[in-house]
């Protein structure tokens, strides 16, 4: 047991005999392990059984200590060290820590002397008395115990089993002699030595808690562990063992540690490599791009591009590039490539280094690294640690299941080498304007140095730098010679500067009237199921209708009758009515400024040009040309407005050839009365114009509808005359003939159905009629000199909507024209509304327009005629026919010497010249001079937006402008 000093002892020793505790001022540890005594003072009775502490002789509290004794609480210092000595031999003093036997404690993180297993001490020193000590073993090995606090361990017992005191703190013995004789000393030196010792071993002087100081005899080091002649002894804490390193050496690992830690790091980063490797697969997945390559399409002659769209690449097998080629990327970008396993440890160490020292940056890929970054998805383009060691484990994986030459075809195919081109065959293309395989080792020396950075020489020679260029280029012919000397050693030499290139125009695909075109043929693809993005990366074929001369040829016809403003619109569509096919179109001057395709989006009333359809549909019913129709109508129609003529025509009435020629609207719309109007929008819709809007224009104006209410546009009008054209047959109009995929295969082919719409009879007598606008009708302004033509005026009132239609048997053409003026609302937005023409009529400028393209169109082009007149069903008189007294005709019949109708059937009326030279005009030909035609509507022209019949305020606020879809 050990104890901790407050200061001298009042009275009596600190524990009974039999090692219970006594009260006191003194607090001690509890014995062995078990927990500490917190009880307060327990009263001096209880020490007065014990002569040797409690009796009268025990010195008394605050009685100074004699000579040679040790001061009250000496040792605490030595103690506060860690260590406590203690000697088996002799019984604790007043005020001296007590050492424990073998069974004994130590304190925790001190020291506790252990027993008489160690060395002995020998003290010897004069007492007052005379005294003399010797012999008195001490021990001075100390043994740990953590577990007893404050170091306390049992007192020493003899064989007996009890303890012995054996002297007093007067110096009077009182027991007998353990461990040796003491002849003579007092019995105060043991403790003094002790505490002189502790002193000592501290350093210095020891003192107590109360900071009292005492001065200690210097005892020389025992025999024993620890001192001269004996064995070290432990560490005690007290700056007498093995000095600590002090400073900055202390953080100095052991060898020993640092060994083994960079074995183990060594060892677990190899073994993250493994099991990252084997669980690294090559992707079977493709990037979208890496096959992508763009369509080509061409006009119709099937040989001249009319664009390129997409991605530019063109894919090319490794047996199509030339050896020289191969040679000059491997020189430029990988010289080991032949023979490394899919990375280049040499490349990265160089790449590392030139990156820190700033010298240059380089990525260090191989081109297997390069060619799986660019082929498999999954590797994307992002710089990050994790990207690169999958790409690397990739690359030596393609290396050993993937022939040299499958890598450096995928990676020929799929490198960018600038000028938006993707791949070695678009490159020779772009920068060179040939193929591959046509490639000298110069011209590919130069393309294998752009891989490195190929926007960056874009730029730079776009600005007539070429400084970066040319070294590019001597670096790559370099590589080219050390990768075979013998054949190309002497290139850098032989041609020290980069080969000419052709000149780079940035073209816009959709400049001019070419992006007309262009999204024609997306648009039409997209309908028929194969979508634009698939067009762009798909790599297709695709052959169109057009006729790159007609084209030009319909743009200078429009502009060919000079300009009437900027808010006047005009509109062609040609069509070859044997097939369908889409010849030629105006839309516009340029599609980067307006995209909006007036001759397949503008919807404007079709005006007298529908009449037609009446027409075919009264011959479909089986009634003639030679039915009599009204010139007035008694009375107005069911549900409609009163319709009347936009000129003179009496009230006798007029046959159905001279109701065409003139454009009688009472006529058609009587005649659509009579076969119902349901049969005309039939025909209409078998002739190619759209349902929805002819069953609106039906539903909201009725009787309407035959003289032209409905909106079309140019390219239906040029279709749906084709069944006049073709014998009654309608084909749907397209701009695509074919189109072929990059493998070769037809995905598309081209329309070869038709609707037949009439019979070949009804087809050839309505043309009969159609003949007689041109020659003697409204359209005369449109015949051609060398053919015969036939077609159909329309205008409608205000002449706000102007159209020409006509044809030759070999091409339907249709002419539009319309004017549109903004107009500021009360809201404060602006809208676009119809306006009137000022005075253009369908057979004025429409007409000229058509004459002036059909005459380029038709030009070499074979002289064919209309069939003949076939006098199908039978006379229906919707008003009675007047009785007329005919006068013989001359003696040369004009009738029969030009093919058109006997004069019989033209009502009794002469317009002389009936040629195809200058015409004469009929007394009632308001169209002939060219005044305006024939449809009355109530309240205005017609829109956009189908309701020609609203006011024309609420259509101007209702009807959507062109500018606005």
């Amino acid at each position: 047991m050990s104890y901790s000093s407050f200061g001298p002892e009042s009275e009596g020793r600190p524990e009974r005999p039999d090692g219970t505790a006594r009260p006191g001022r003194r607090r001690r540890s509890t014995p062995g392990n078990t927990q500490r005594e917190t009880t307060g003072h327990q009263g001096p009775q209880e020490h007065a059984a014990d002569p040797g502490w409690g009796g009268p002789e025990a010195q008394q509290p605050g009685r100074p200590p004699g000579p040679g004794q040790a001061q009250p609480g000496a040792g605490r210092g030595a103690r506060s060290g860690g260590h406590m000595p203690y000697s088996s031999d002799h019984a604790p003093q007043a005020g001296a820590p007590r050492h424990g036997g073998p069974e004994g404690g130590g304190r925790q993180g001190g020291g506790q002397h252990g027993g008489p297993q160690h060395g002995a001490t020998q003290h010897s020193g004069a007492q007052p008395g005379g005294g003399q000590h010797s012999g008195a073993q001490h021990n001075s090995g100390a043994q740990h115990n953590s577990g007893a606090p404050y170091g306390g361990g049992r007192p020493p017992q003899h064989e007996d089993g009890i303890r012995h005191a054996t002297t007093d703190p007067r110096g009077r013995r009182s027991g007998g002699q353990t461990g040796g004789q003491r002849g003579g000393r007092r019995p105060e030196a043991a403790f003094e030595d002790t505490q002189a010792m502790m002193a000592a071993q501290a350093g210095g002087p020891s003192g107590g808690r109360r900071g009292r100081r005492h001065e200690s005899r210097e005892i020389p080091p025992p025999d024993g562990p620890g001192g001269p002649g004996g064995p070290q002894g432990p560490d005690d804490g007290d700056g007498e063992g093995k000095p600590e390193q002090a400073g900055w050496k202390r953080f100095i690992p052991n060898w020993k540690i640092v060994v083994a830690s960079v074995t183990v790091i060594i060892a677990g980063v190899f073994g993250m490599i493994l099991v990252g490797y084997h669980s690294v697969t090559i992707p079977v997945v493709k990037q979208e791009e890496v096959d992508a390559q763009g369509s080509v399409i061409y006009y119709g002659d099937n040989k001249t591009v009319l664009a390129r769209v997409g991605m530019r690449r063109k894919l090319v097998t490794i047996d199509q590039i030339p050896k020289h080629v191969q040679d000059a990327v491997v020189g430029a970008e990988n010289r080991d490539f032949w023979t490394d396993s899919g990375i280049d440890f040499s490349g990265m160490v160089r790449s590392v280094w030139y990156t820190a020292t700033g010298q240059q940056i380089q990525g260090a890929s191989t081109i297997t690294q390069q060619m799986a970054r660019n082929y498999y998805a999954g590797l994307s383009q992002e710089r990050s640690m994790m990207r690169k060691v999958r790409e690397i484990f990739i690359a030596v994986k393609l290396n050993q299941q993937k022939s040299k030459q499958w890598i450096l075809e995928q990676y020929l195919n799929n490198i960018f080498f600038g000028r938006n081109s993707y791949g070695i065959q678009a490159a020779a293309q772009a920068f060179f304007d040939k193929n591959v395989g046509q490639l000298t080792p110069q011209e590919a020396a130069y393309l294998a140095g752009r891989i490195q950075n190929p926007d960056t020489f874009d730029r730079m020679e776009a600005k007539g730098n070429m400084a970066a260029t040319e070294e590019r280029y001597r670096y790559a012919i370099g590589g080219l010679a050390a990768v075979d000397s013998a054949k190309y050693g002497d290139l850098p030499a032989k041609f020290p500067k980069s080969p000419k290139r052709i000149k780079h125009v940035v073209k816009q695909v959709n400049a001019g009237k070419k992006g007309y075109m262009v999204k024609a043929v997306l648009d039409e693809l997209e309908a028929r199921g194969v979508p634009e993005e698939e067009v762009q990366t798909g790599g297709y074929k695709i052959y169109t209708t057009f006729d790159k001369n007609l084209m030009d040829a319909a743009e200078r016809a429009v502009k060919s009758q000079g300009n009437f403003g900027k808010y006047v619109t005009t509109s062609l569509a040609a069509v070859d009515p044997r097939n369908g096919r889409v010849i030629a179109f105006y839309g516009g001057s340029d599609y980067l400024k307006e995209q909006w395709n007036e001759a397949f989006m503008s919807q404007k009333q079709a005006a007298s040009a529908f009449k037609p359809y009446v027409l075919a549909a009264w011959l479909d019913a089986g009634y003639s040309l030679t039915s009599w129709t009204p010139t007035v109508l008694e009375k107005n129609l069911p549900g409609t407005t009163e319709i009347t003529n936009d000129h003179p025509m009496g009230t006798g009435g007029v046959d159905v050839i001279k109701a065409t020629a003139q454009s009688v609207n009472t006529a058609f719309a009587a005649m659509g009365q009579k076969v119902t109007l349901e049969k005309v929008v039939d025909i209409a819709v078998e002739a190619g114009l759209d349902r929805k809007r002819l069953e609106k224009s039906l539903e909201e104006h009725k009787y309407l509808i035959t003289i032209g209410s409905s909106p079309v546009t140019a390219l239906e009008q040029a279709g749906g005359y084709s069944i006049f054209a073709n014998a009654g047959k309608h084909y749907d109009t397209h701009v695509v003939t074919r189109a072929v995929d990059s493998s070769g295969t037809t995905v598309l082919k081209e329309k070869s159905t038709y609707n037949q719409v009439i019979s070949p009879e009804a087809a050839a007598d309505a043309t009969v009629a159609l003949q007689e606008v041109v020659k003697t009708g409204t359209g005369r302004n449109s015949a051609l000199a060398d053919r015969p033509t036939a077609g159909k005026t329309g205008t409608n009132n205000k002449n706000k909507e102007a159209w020409y239609v006509g044809f030759t048997p070999q091409l339907s053409t249709a002419v539009g024209m319309y004017k549109e003026v903004p107009k500021k609302l009360k809201n404060g937005k602006t809208i676009m509304v119809e306006a009137q023409l000022n005075g253009i009529s369908g057979g004025s400028v429409p007409a000229a327009i058509w004459r002036t393209f059909m005459a380029e169109a038709m030009k070499g082009q074979e002289v064919m005629q209309f069939p003949p007149r076939a006098n199908v069903g039978t006379p229906e008189n919707i008003q009675p026919r007047p009785i007329v007294k005919r006068t013989p005709p001359p003696e040369n019949n004009w009738g029969d010497g030009d093919g058109d109708n006997d004069w019989g059937d033209n009502g009794g009326w002469d317009n002389g010249n009936r040629g195809n030279g200058d015409v004469g005009c009929s007394p009632y030909d308001s169209d002939c001079g060219g005044g305006t035609d024939d449809l009355q509507l109530q309240g205005g022209g017609g829109m956009r937006g189908n309701l020609p019949a609203a006011p024309a305020a609420t259509a101007a606020a209702t009807a959507p402008s062109r500018r606005e879809r």
